[in-house]
């Protein structure tokens, strides 16, 4: 990107410190050969991975444990034409340890459709790339607030 574009590219820390700040992001997946994506809620844990807890019966661990996937999350204000997104990519295993599910369970993410057989899915962030929207800025370098 050119340094007038009106993007600022973020470093893994601002990314990890921007997505704790909201609850919903989207993974992308591999669906019947297809590229698919599903807006979940998330968390982060201590090492920046990225938490799921989803049934333990759903189409989506079945696509996604053991893949390399996508996650996903950003925050746009459209008044002031400013925001982030932030994009995290690795490998996403289901949490089979039960002392780690335990813990999972007590400071984890907290799934907005409770199932019966719930487990974790983590995403490990292998890589992890952002950019800022500085606001006023379009990609053509107008000032959007005049």
């Amino acid at each position: 990107m050119h340094p007038n574009d009106g993007f600022r590219e973020l470093d893994r820390h601002d990314c990890l410190r921007l997505m704790a700040k909201v609850p919903v992001g989207r993974i992308v997946y591999t669906r019947q050969a297809l590229p698919a994506v599903l807006p979940v809620n998330f968390s982060l844990d201590h090492d920046g991975a990225v938490l799921l807890r989803t049934s333990a019966t759903s189409e989506l661990i079945r696509a996604i444990d053991g893949a390399v996937v996508a996650f996903e999350t950003d925050d746009v204000d459209a008044d002031r034409h400013s925001g982030w997104s932030v994009v995290v990519t690795g490998t996403a295993t289901v949490v089979t340890d039960p002392a780690e599910h335990e813990r999972l369970a007590r400071t984890g993410t907290v799934s907005w459709v409770p199932a019966p057989q719930e487990v974790f899915v983590r995403i490990e962030p292998e890589l992890v790339t952002g950019r800022e929207l500085v606001g006023g800025h379009s990609l053509y370098g107008v000032d959007l607030t005049a």
